[in-house]
């Protein structure tokens, strides 16, 4: 059985950083595609960042690209997505997903999702 927990969230000062994990079991994180998302209240859901287990690509939304870094470690089945320059509109509740494919597909639906993580950025 599938489960992603998500934590590292919090309040932070613009300009600050914090680094989300994504804690998984259920499956070989060598295998999937893991994505982070993010949604603010009144908003959609927007795609935050994905990597590939095929060759460890990485893929950003162009409003954090610079700023975030998704990495995993295998071998504790965690995903991480490092946020540095916190801007205030990074303020989110952010989630991490899954599904049993290997690629990150634009607009895909997810079939796996954590429970999210409150991110704060304000002074």
């Amino acid at each position: 059985q599938v489960h992603l927990v998500e934590s590292g969230g919090g309040l932070v000062q613009p300009g600050g950083s914090l680094r989300l994990s994504c804690a998984t079991s259920g499956f070989s994180l060598d295998l999937y595609a893991i994505a982070w998302f993010r949604q603010a209240p009144g908003t959609g859901r927007e795609g935050v960042s994905c990597i590939s287990p095929l060759d460890g690509s990485a893929y950003y939304a162009d409003s954090v690209k610079g700023r975030f870094t998704i990495s995993r470690d295998n071998a504790n089945d965690t995903v991480y997505l490092e946020m540095n320059s916190l801007k205030p509109e990074d303020s989110a509740v952010y989630h991490c997903s899954t599904d049993q494919i290997p690629l990150c597909v634009p607009h895909y639906p997810w079939k796996w999702w954590g429970q999210g993580t409150q991110v704060t950025v304000s002074s």
